[in-house]
């Protein structure tokens, strides 16, 4: 579960944003700096770049800046894997100085090499990448031997007395049975919770063929929480690090616009429009994101790539921001428990939503002659 103190000063924090008329803010920073990784998911967006991008970094400098210009309370650190990047430490240690909290995202490979370069704090947490159980997280991540290496992290981590946590996307093709046990599985573990969603159908991915559409997300997520509720003593174990409105909203009950604004993201591009899940063009400032982004163009019914998109990076700041607008929806869900059976809620029509653009390349070759021309400076300046 979120610590208390984490929900006190989210909840003040997005009240007074309310009070104040603040139309657009953001719940989340997040933060990659750097798209490398020593995995090579199959659905994976993230890593498909020239060798000259994955070599980049956002320094500690840049990402210290990138939290004082986004007042966001929340900073999640991703990737790439974030523990290549030797700065990591520091970055982390500002941000908590800075008085964030801090959730750094990974598949925990090199988490025993790197963990003593950390110190348990209240509002830092390690959110360990596992999608399911042996079978299913190694196939994910196309590689055998990692759900084991990530289960001793996870022991090494709380056996130093850090907070840590589980993040498990799911794909076309997860057994309700199977996941639902493997939230036993997690449950044992006697960790802080797990954050799952289904996974975002990039469009650069290897694997296009096991991306969840909207429908089967709701029926998905609908059949893995009925397994719970057919045992009250089992579903009482499971343990999400998510709003409740959030996991209702899976499970076909909520009708939600997304929040690309709710999670800002910034990279070794620069501040990434609209969300963290596409990359459609960039601002060199968060103002600028801000107040120049179009974000009426986005989202679910508006653009052809985001119809089928649910994930949580979009939808979570939707559902915290109902709850504290709504509090009665909350307690209903927590009297009544979430409908499972039943119709589901109309979800937004998508016969409007604008034609995909695919503009991939034109950021890549930008990024690359920015580059090459810094290279050609060295050199010149030799």
């Amino acid at each position: 579960m979120v610590p208390l103190n984490q929900i006190i000063k989210v909840g003040a924090y997005v009240v007074k944003q309310q009070l104040t008329g603040v139309k657009r803010y953001p719940m989340v920073l997040m933060l990659e700096p750097l798209f490398r990784c020593n995995l090579a998911c199959a659905g994976c967006g993230k890593i498909d770049y020239p060798a000259d991008i994955l070599n980049q970094r956002i320094s500690l400098a840049d990402a210290i800046e990138a939290a004082r210009e986004c007042p966001a309370p929340i900073v999640a650190i991703a990737g790439g894997e974030p523990l290549l990047h030797k700065e990591m430490p520091q970055i982390v240690e500002a941000y908590l100085k800075m008085g964030k909290f801090v959730i750094l995202c990974t598949n925990a490979l090199l988490l025993e090499k790197k963990i003593d370069q950390y110190k348990p704090h209240k509002n830092f947490c390690w959110d360990i990448h596992l999608d399911g159980d042996k079978q299913m997280h190694d196939k994910s991540v196309d590689q055998d031997g990692v759900y084991e290496r990530a289960v001793e992290a996870i022991e090494l981590s709380k056996s130093k007395g850090f907070r840590t946590s589980i993040n498990c996307t799911l794909f076309e093709g997860a057994d309700p049975d199977r996941v639902a046990a493997f939230l036993d599985t997690v449950a044992d573990m006697d960790i802080e919770g797990v954050m799952t969603s289904p996974g975002y159908a990039y469009e650069r991915a290897p694997d296009q063929e096991h991306f969840l559409n909207r429908t089967r997300t709701k029926e998905l997520f609908r059949a893995i929480f009925k397994r719970g509720e057919e045992s009250k003593k089992r579903g009482k174990k499971w343990k999400f690090t998510q709003s409740p409105l959030f996991l209702d909203f899976l499970a076909g009950n909520q009708r939600y616009a997304c929040t690309p604004w709710g999670n800002p993201t910034r990279n070794v591009f620069g501040w990434q429009r609209p969300c963290y899940l596409l990359g459609e063009g960039y601002a060199a400032t968060y103002k600028e994101l801000m107040e120049t982004t179009e974000w009426d163009k986005y989202g679910v019914g508006n653009y052809e790539k985001c119809s089928d998109c649910m994930v949580h990076s979009g939808f979570e700041a939707t559902a915290v921001m109902d709850s504290v607008k709504k509090p009665w929806k909350l307690a209903a869900l927590a009297f009544k428990g979430m409908r499972l059976d039943g119709p589901m809620v109309e979800d937004i029509p998508l016969d409007k939503a604008r034609k995909a653009e695919f503009v991939f390349t034109k950021h890549v070759d930008t990024k690359m002659a920015e580059i090459d021309a810094k290279k050609a400076a060295r050199v010149a300046a030799e």
